[in-house]
């Protein structure tokens, strides 16, 4: 996943290494298991657990000696990335034999799961974990459009905001920075641009930047309540004039930018928007120097995207129970804080983590929570089913920006003439629409 393996995380395996891990289903354990507070009760035999996440090398390493570590019986962890990870999963569930029992993916990877389906139904396990509080929004997500609960949420990435300390003294009259409106970011801006005669808001509008995600993910459904069913709505002509009158008080660098941590560290960016792991640095290296909180709300709330990675068990699994026993395991708060400390995948959960944390992965840890648990928190999931059609998609948004923003083209124009290659990548790709888009009955219809 693009949007998370940034340089704080490592590049993936060789396909030749995840040909031989596949292979290797039957080897002995990398985690055998021993006790410890956050154990769950021993499995009869070793669990096969293959995931998408945490497949490149040292993360997968990590998951097997430090995340594995406390439970109470074997695990043989695989890493792969998503086209060996597919093949056996769909090949198990073809033929009935194999040794999978546990599966960890992101949600788009379980809807087409879903839809073969493979997966077994989760609820009894859900009930067992009720009081931890998981998110509901991402429990809802699990039931894939059944009512049955087909994945278990296990942990997540997201973008927050993240400002220099001294931003704080140009906020708007009455503002709170852990419940701004996007139209009080714009005064946020326009305060600081008018006391220092600098523009100290940033984005990461670079080639390597991730700004398509900020309109798939937080404009578009802050401001409209959904992205392609309303890419050419009034709500959505109304947020790139908002985007447009902004951005007379970003740092005009930010077209250069792919991470923001770095223009954050230097002083050139007071307020940034970027993903967790393109902020983390900034907050690790000088935590009392930034705040990190969640992202401002819109006419229709407080829209986020969540990269949220669950836990299912195929059809056919050789260890159902003791497969159930890994996710209670991997959902305790011991396990969950481990999993932050260790890949700086954030919590699915409500219930306090134990132990002391890095000041600056609290940081963001507190933002992500506050974000998810919003009253007006509205949840929108990266693409789905758009295969190789997903870059496609992406610069859709990316032209929209470059014409709307920077050329100052007319938006409702613009977004009209761009409408039709939406409609074509949904029409290749047979994609259905995802939230916070209503369901489609067949292919999505953008308008």
């Amino acid at each position: 996943m693009s949007d998370i393996r940034t340089t704080r995380w490592r590049l993936p395996a060789a396909a030749a290494a995840i040909t031989l891990a596949l292979a290797a289903c039957t080897s002995p354990s990398a985690s055998p298991g021993t006790s410890g507070p956050a154990g769950g009760e021993p499995a009869d035999g070793e669990v096969v657990m293959i995931s998408s996440q945490l497949a490149p090398t040292a993360e997968a390493e990590l998951m097997s000696n430090e995340i594995l570590a406390d439970f109470e019986g074997e695990v043989e962890f695989i890493g792969a990335e998503s086209g060996p990870f597919n093949d056996q999963i769909n090949a198990q569930a073809e033929t009935g034999e194999g040794d999978i029992s546990l599966i960890g993916g992101l949600d788009g990877e379980f809807q087409a799961f879903a839809a073969n389906d493979v997966l077994t139904d989760l609820s009894d396990v859900a009930e067992e974990l009720a009081d931890l509080g998981i998110n509901q929004d991402y429990l809802d997500l699990g039931k894939v459009g059944t009512d049955q609960q087909l994945y278990i949420p296990w942990m997540q990435a997201t973008y927050i905001m993240v400002a220099r300390t001294e931003a704080l003294d140009y906020l708007p009259d009455g503002a709170d920075v852990n419940d701004l409106t996007w139209e009080q970011l714009t005064e946020w801006g326009a305060n600081i641009e008018s006391e220092t005669g600098e523009r100290k808001l940033g984005f990461p509008a670079g080639e390597d930047g991730l700004l398509h995600r900020f309109f798939q993910g937080y404009a578009y459904p802050a401001f409209t309540g959904g992205v392609n069913t309303t890419f050419t709505s009034d709500a959505a002509v109304e947020m790139w004039g908002w985007m447009t009158d902004t951005w007379q008080y970003v740092n005009p660098q930010s077209t250069t930018y792919g991470f923001m941590q770095e223009p954050l560290q230097s002083g050139e960016v007071w307020v940034a928007w970027d993903h967790v792991a393109r902020l983390i640095e900034a907050l690790e290296s000088d935590p009392e120097a930034f705040v990190a909180f969640p992202v401002p709300s819109g006419p229709e709330g407080k829209a986020f995207m969540p990269v949220v990675a669950g836990l299912g068990i195929p059809t056919g699994a050789p260890n159902v129970e003791g497969a159930k026993e890994v996710i209670k395991y991997l959902l305790s708060p011991e396990t969950q804080a481990t999993t932050l400390s260790a890949v700086s995948f954030f919590p699915v959960i409500g219930s306090e983590l134990p132990g002391d944390l890095d000041p600056g992965l609290q940081a963001e840890a507190d933002a992500v929570a506050a974000q998810t648990a919003a009253d007006d928190a509205l949840p929108a999931l990266l693409p789905v089913g758009l295969g190789d059609q997903g870059g496609a998609y992406s610069q859709v948004f990316k032209d929209a920006f470059a014409q709307i923003v920077v050329e100052g083209q007319d938006p409702a124009e613009v977004l009209a003439g761009l409408l039709p290659n939406l409609q074509d990548i949904f029409e290749a790709t047979g994609a259905a629409c995802w939230a916070p888009d209503p369901p489609s009955d067949g292919p999505c219809e953008p308008q």
